[in-house]
């Protein structure tokens, strides 16, 4: 017989079932891992804010905060990088970058007026001095590369354990330069072979910590990648010119030189002369054609590799870049610069038509003169933003993401070792125009 007060006793027991379990806390929600163990984390909204804020903060203090602003886009895109859940560090300064800047000027304007002194005192010799300023500082670019890769290397640290570099700037100095010499007499062939070299001598001299990096990228392979597109771009040129040279009537284009204008306008005319100068103009115009169009792919092709070759002891890459990608960035660089000279042309006839009917005189040329630098640099610092904002971010954000890995137990082993480099390099290679992120 069941007892009149079962079911109040299930009732009870149930209520205190219930409150045992909302007492109870559940269990805490772990992070997700992340599917990838190198990715890139930022936004390009985040991104453009940077580069919107700093043109404008550019234009305002001349030029002046560059340096901040390449402090804020190297903590960005380095504060966004993940490895193995742990993201890169930049703790470069730009006060740093400003310092190195000074002592760069420091001596160039020296080096600069020495070669202006001998040119103008040593008469016609003078003029074989001044051919050697180019060459002469060309070196020293290719020295600041190396320096100014030294200072960012040491301004990158990960885990609390910082990167850094070692060999001679003097010595990556002349072989680059002794590479870029060849390069132009090989009509571009060398150059998979000077990247491969330069590549491995920096990669040699890179660590993190005390593990040794490597660079096992290939001449020959970036060379049998790239063959087909050298062709493209070269054959219509090399075509163009044998045709100018082989159809070219040049005795008697010497003989309507020295026979005065009328001779010379007959020879313009003729069809020879016509036919010479458009295989000629055709050839450099399909190669220059070519060479724009096939640009984003040999990025691509290029950076690929080079992720592909990058090794730290037993760490190594491999890259999954798209070509697709790098074009599309391109293609909205060259959109969005387009658009933006679109408006700038509108706005700036407008402006021209109310300054001319409200200014005449003096008042009117010192306005147009300071409209004119305006103009040029918007110019200039809507380019400079529009291509870090699309190929610049792009070419980090997917060179990053496409990134496979094997060995990354090995970066649990690492001591630190190294120490900060300055900022002379940074500098040099800012004001010789050789800098990079």
């Amino acid at each position: 017989m069941t007892s009149p007060d079962a079911p109040a006793a299930q009732i009870a027991l149930a209520e205190a079932a219930a409150a045992a379990a909302a007492a109870t806390p559940a269990p805490t929600a772990q992070p997700a891992a992340p599917d990838r163990p190198i990715r890139f984390t930022g936004t390009a909204g985040a991104f453009w804010r940077i580069l919107l804020r700093g043109a404008v903060l550019l234009a305002v203090t001349l030029g002046i905060y560059r340096f901040w602003l390449a402090t804020d886009v190297r903590r960005f895109l380095w504060s966004h990088t993940e490895i193995a859940g742990e993201s890169l560090e930049y703790n470069g300064t730009a006060a740093e970058l400003l310092i190195g800047f000074l002592s760069a000027i420091a001596i160039l304007v020296p080096i600069n007026l020495i070669f202006f002194l001998l040119a103008l005192t040593l008469g016609s010799a003078g003029e074989s001095v001044g051919l050697l300023a180019f060459p002469a500082l060309f070196v020293l670019g290719q020295f600041a590369v190396y320096r100014a890769r030294r200072y960012r290397l040491t301004r990158t640290v990960l885990r609390g354990i910082r990167f850094h570099q070692t060999g001679s700037a003097w010595r990556y100095a002349f072989c680059a330069t002794f590479w870029w010499i060849i390069v132009p007499l090989t009509l571009g062939l060398a150059y998979p072979f000077m990247q491969a070299n330069l590549e491995r001598y920096k990669m040699r001299n890179t660590f993190y910590g005390d593990l040794s990096a490597r660079f096992d990228g290939s001449g020959w392979r970036l060379f049998a990648r790239g063959i087909w597109m050298w062709l493209m771009v070269m054959a219509p040129f090399v075509i163009g010119i044998v045709v100018f040279i082989g159809s070219m009537d040049w005795q008697g284009l010497v003989d309507a030189i020295s026979g005065g204008e009328s001779a010379m306008a007959k020879i313009i005319v003729s069809d020879g002369f016509k036919a010479a100068i458009a295989f000629g103009v055709g050839g450099i115009a399909v190669s220059l054609l070519s060479a724009l169009l096939l640009y984003p792919i040999f990025q691509a092709m290029v950076l690929r590799w080079w992720l592909d070759g990058i090794r730290f002891g037993e760490l190594t890459l491999h890259s999954r870049l798209r070509k697709r990608t790098i074009y599309g960035a391109y293609l909205r660089f060259v959109g969005w610069s387009l658009l933006f000279m679109l408006a700038l042309t509108v706005l700036g006839s407008i402006g021209l038509v109310v300054f001319s009917f409200s200014a005449s005189g003096s008042a009117a040329e010192i306005g147009g003169t300071i409209a004119s630098v305006v103009f040029y640099v918007v110019i200039m610092l809507g380019f400079s933003t529009f291509y870090q904002g699309t190929v610049r971010f792009t070419l980090w954000r997917h060179g990053v993401d496409s990134l496979e890995v094997d060995g990354l137990a090995v970066l649990d082993t690492v001591k630190a070792a190294g120490e900060a480099s300055s900022a002379v390099g940074e500098g040099l290679a800012d004001a010789l125009n050789t800098g990079g992120i």
